[in-house]
């Protein structure tokens, strides 16, 4: 028996297209999930104890007269004296900063009596704030200079900050540190867990720290003193970083 030409031809071209289906390697579904490895993070603090080497001080005079232009005068005349009191204690020029001035006017308020209409506030004088910006870069020189300029007219101290120079390369002593803490955190964690840290996937760092300065009340009180006694203290720089590993299990 012979088959039709046509019914022939389909037969082959069949079994050669089976043929190639067979030969095609088989593929993963494009659409099924892929794991992700576990992760674990970590955050690690570093912190460093220095002394601080330089301090600023904001330091000025307060004036009271019946004008503002006599209130302005005695107070320049106040600050020339504090300014001068100043450089002789070793302070250069760009050390010495104008930190604000004021001229306000001082009110008498009127009594309230009861009545509808009472007498307006009346202007009865004038008050000039000056105040100055002073970097001590010989801290050993911070309580001398607080003593010359309350000696020579200087009225008040608004506040005093310690200041480390080199905190910038103090600071990359704590990032080290801070790593290293990280690090072996997590591979404290990894090995109750019995995995071992992998390639680390991210780095981040969190903020410094610098402690909060003395208040000014507390130095205010100590002006007055023959010399002015300074605890300079001791501070401490903190830094924190975030860092992320993948797990090897």
């Amino acid at each position: 028996m012979h088959l039709p030409i046509v019914l022939r031809a389909s037969l082959v071209a069949g079994g050669l297209a089976l043929i190639a289906l067979m030969a095609l390697p088989a593929r993963a579904d494009d659409n099924s999930p892929r794991q992700r490895p576990a992760t674990i993070s970590l955050t690690g603090t570093g912190e460093i104890a220095i002394i601080p080497d330089e301090a600023v001080i904001s330091s000025g005079v307060v004036t009271e007269a019946k004008t503002a232009r006599e209130a302005l005068d005695a107070n320049n005349a106040a600050m020339a004296r504090v300014t001068a009191a100043i450089r002789e204690a070793g302070i250069e020029a760009r050390d010495i900063q104008t930190a604000g001035i004021s001229v306000t006017p001082r009110y008498r308020y009127p009594r309230n009596d009861g009545r509808e209409e009472s007498e307006t506030p009346r202007i009865i004088g004038y008050t000039v704030s000056n105040t100055v910006s002073v970097r001590v870069r010989d801290i050993a020189k911070l309580g001398q200079v607080m003593d010359q300029v309350v000696s020579v007219g200087a009225n008040r101290i608004d506040g005093i900050s310690f200041v480390v120079s080199d905190a910038d390369a103090r600071l990359d002593e704590a990032r080290g540190a801070a790593v290293r803490d990280a690090r072996r955190k997590a591979e404290l964690y990894a090995e109750a867990a019995g995995v071992k840290l992998g390639r680390l996937v991210s780095i981040s760092e969190g903020g410094g720290f610098v402690p909060p300065q003395p208040k000014a009340e507390m130095m205010m009180a100590r002006a007055d003193a023959t010399s002015v006694p300074v605890e300079i203290g001791e501070e401490r720089l903190s830094i924190q970083v975030n860092m992320t590993w993948e797990l090897d299990q």
